[in-house]
């Protein structure tokens, strides 16, 4: 980290000050790196990436396609299939657990009742020829949870209701229940067991724009009810501002930017992070919409320097030859952008 600036860089609120004097690190992610292996060579899906999740936090990762989001929380959950695999990297618990070092009986006990997934697809995540309740059951037995046939039964009760549902929805099939009815059992499911993190991936990508705060409403009562911490991956910047607490930019398998989510949207840094805010629509103003320019990242194909140089409208000649490090703006306010490093060859030859 380079030094902290603190003075025309945008304000640091009292909620950021506040989280990283006072919060407890959950989850401790550094040097995350995870790799495809092609015909063309390997392609660095996650780059490197270092991050804090602190306990109890709502942390948002916004990014294109193909940034690395979902291979990340993948990558927790060690379901990264060939041609992928952990390259290296920890992801450490604050009890010592490294989830990259659990072995494949370790990581089906620690699924569940440590770490947790709401999926993108629900009805790609169901099973349709079993009715709700029994596959809660059934994932809740798979992951170690012992009770008789009663017990269950008043359990799955419990869980559908924490998620806004009748019991009768434990007799239903897949295929009986609407979009949010869905997503609202595979949350039910991903909180059996109370797990500390919960990953969710695009969780209302699929759903309309009322169903889709009824489910961030949902997971927001949930995750303080259990003390969690949730990582919330997808496209949407407003619903990010709305629901985390914190958010991290990704592009190109890196973390461009991360901050608390009120200074990240009033005064974005890393100027992709700019051109993503700017791309949300205002009642305030009227206005053109532009695009990012250029073309999204190609993994096999990165660039030398900055990999944000090719398409950034603030490039300098810099960009192209040297690799920008996370610089700390302020507590809790971090950018990897060389418009915020001392150029040291400059300083030298001066």
């Amino acid at each position: 980290m380079s030094g902290v600036n603190t003075g025309s860089r945008g304000a640091i609120s009292a909620e950021d000050l506040s989280m990283s004097e006072t919060r407890e690190v959950m989850l401790d992610i550094q040097g995350l790196e995870v790799h495809f292996e092609t015909r063309r060579g390997i392609a660095r899906a996650v780059n490197d990436v270092d991050l804090q999740l602190y306990k109890g936090e709502r942390f948002g990762l916004v990014g294109e396609s193909g940034s690395g989001k979902t291979t990340m929380i993948l990558a927790l959950l060690r379901m990264i299939k060939t041609p992928g695999f952990i390259a290296g990297g920890r992801a450490v618990f604050d009890d010592g657990t490294d989830l990259l070092r659990l072995s494949p009986e370790e990581v089906r006990e620690n699924r569940l009742r440590r770490v947790a997934m709401v999926p993108q697809g629900a009805m790609n995540s169901l099973n349709p020829v079993m009715r709700i309740g029994q596959q809660i059951t059934l994932t809740m037995r798979e992951h170690g949870e012992e009770g008789t046939k009663v017990e269950f039964q008043d359990r799955v009760a419990q869980l559908l209701d924490q998620v806004g549902l009748k019991p009768e929805v434990a007799q239903l099939y897949p295929h009986e229940l609407s979009g949010g009815m869905k997503q609202r059992a595979c949350i039910a499911q991903a909180i059996s067991l109370s797990p500390r993190l919960i990953l969710a991936d695009e969780p209302t990508s699929a759903l309309d724009v009322v169903v889709q705060r009824q489910i961030m409403q949902t997971l927001r009562q949930l995750q303080l009810q259990l003390d969690a911490t949730v990582l919330l991956v997808g496209h949407d910047m407003g619903l990010m501002a709305q629901f985390a607490e914190r958010v991290g930019i990704m592009y190109g398998g890196k973390l461009v930017e991360v901050g608390a989510v009120a200074d990240v949207f009033r005064n974005p840094q890393h100027p992709y992070t700019q051109l993503l805010i700017s791309s949300i629509p205002s009642f305030e103003r009227r206005g053109t919409f532009k695009g990012i320019p250029g073309v999204g990242l190609s993994l096999l194909d990165s660039p030398t320097g900055c990999l944000f140089h090719p398409r950034c409208p603030q490039a300098m000649e810099r960009c192209s030859r040297d690799e920008p490090g996370l610089t700390q703006l302020g507590p809790g306010q971090h950018v990897s952008c060389l418009l915020y490093e001392k150029d040291e060859s400059h300083a030298t030859s001066a």
